[in-house]
């Protein structure tokens, strides 16, 4: 078993309440973890914690570019020293097979570090430029402030990563809700950032259901949110957003069809390999896989058994 009883605001603290959450292993349904559940109190010290640490005139949205990206990558080098730990927690939390969490949750979330800290290092934040009524223009950019970034359970490290890591090369600050499916892989990205020289507040977990994310995106002090999820769900965070006019960024299932045209090669293996990498990856259980399939009328009794048989061939 894997515990936890402190959250991760302004640095590991003593949660609002006793409430906790239970994680069950996806292949054997046994318990594998509890964490600490993050209550409304908790959403207000962490963003709290967060625009303390985003508005200290020393702190980390002052820093020189070249010193956050210093810690960026600092951040990549402390998670692949956990990337072994962190595949085998997202796999027995979701089910994924090993060999891709080793790749896209322990691998992704470092290029995307190291990514954002070499294009910091020769960003250019304030830039001249021609008015276009004469005289020059300045153009300077900021960081936007507090965010708030609500990460699924599927891709929990690398789809939170896709919010963090931009969000911190620019110096903002971060409080990070993860899906009650998958905390156990957000504790240990937490226990990665504490051992980085990333300022406290600059980096906080509050681990909750669909509650929890409601009030941390129609939270006041919050200066934009970024979220993954369904279309259902981003629909009412643009509302909130909307009512309240905060840049928001929603990145929603997109569930296309696999097309299968007269001409197709129907042979069995580039047939199901293709299909496979279209439709099956993770068990299915990603955002831009399709979810049926088109045939022509002509060859839909062959598509269909070369399906069948494709199928009926794949380990369960």
């Amino acid at each position: 078993m894997i515990t936890y009883d402190k959250l991760f605001i302004g640095g590991w603290t003593t949660p609002a309440s006793n409430e906790r959450i239970d994680v069950t292993s996806a292949s054997t349904e046994e318990p594998i973890g509890s964490v600490p559940a993050a209550t409304e109190a908790d959403v207000d010290a962490a963003v709290a914690a967060a625009r303390r640490a985003f508005d200290d005139p020393q702190g980390w949205a002052n820093w020189d570019p070249a010193r956050r990206a210093d810690a960026l990558d600092q951040l990549a080098d402390k998670l692949k020293a956990k990337g072994e730990e962190m595949a085998r927690r997202v796999s027995a939390q979701n089910g994924m097979p090993i060999t891709i969490s080793s790749q896209l949750e322990a691998g992704f979330p470092l290029i995307l570090l190291r990514y954002y800290a070499n294009l910091l290092r020769g960003f250019e934040f304030e830039v001249e430029q021609d008015h276009l009524m004469g005289g020059k223009t300045y153009v300077r950019r900021e960081p936007v402030g507090v965010v708030g970034a609500i990460a699924p359970w599927n891709y929990p490290q690398a789809l939170a990563a896709f919010k963090h890591a931009p969000a911190l090369a620019a110096g903002c600050a971060i409080v990070l809700k993860p899906s009650p499916e998958t905390v156990l892989d957000a504790f240990l990205f937490a226990e990665a950032v504490a051992e980085t020289d990333i300022p406290e507040g600059v980096v906080n977990i509050v681990p909750g259901g669909r509650e929890i994310g409601a009030y941390l995106v129609a939270h006041p002090d919050i200066d934009k949110v970024a979220f993954t999820g369904s279309t259902a769900a981003g629909r009412q965070i643009a509302t909130t957003c909307g009512q309240m006019l905060r840049p928001v960024t929603l990145e929603l299932g997109g569930k296309s069809a696999a097309i299968v045209l007269d001409d197709a090669n129907l042979d069995l293996s580039v047939m199901g390999e293709r299909l496979f990498e279209s439709l099956l990856v993770n068990n299915g259980q990603t955002c831009y896989l399709g979810t049926r399939i088109l045939a022509p009328d002509n060859r839909y009794d062959e598509v269909v058994d070369t399906l069948a048989a494709f199928m009926s061939s794949l380990p369960v």
